[in-house]
């Protein structure tokens, strides 16, 4: 569990409303900000498929973050 806190410092703080609205809302942007730049980067024909991957990584973060942020306000973890 220490270690999820480690990669997730927002996720474990959403223990009232107003602080899972932040955590989701710095998910969100991190996704999507980062979605675009690497969007645009993983056009370029040589390094687009290190791209590729790394915006699925980035995707799969963001998404973990956002269901340990939900599972922390509901108490299922703690």
């Amino acid at each position: 569990m220490e270690a999820l806190k480690k990669f997730f410092p927002h996720a474990f703080k959403a223990n009232d409303v107003k602080a899972l609205i932040i955590s989701l809302i710095i998910y969100v942007i991190i996704d999507v900000v980062c979605g675009f730049v690497i969007g645009l980067l993983a056009k370029i024909p040589l390094i687009g498929i290190i791209f590729s991957i790394l915006g699925t990584l980035v995707g799969l973060y963001a998404l973990v973050g956002i269901i340990l942020s939900i599972l922390v306000f509901v108490k299922v973890i703690k």
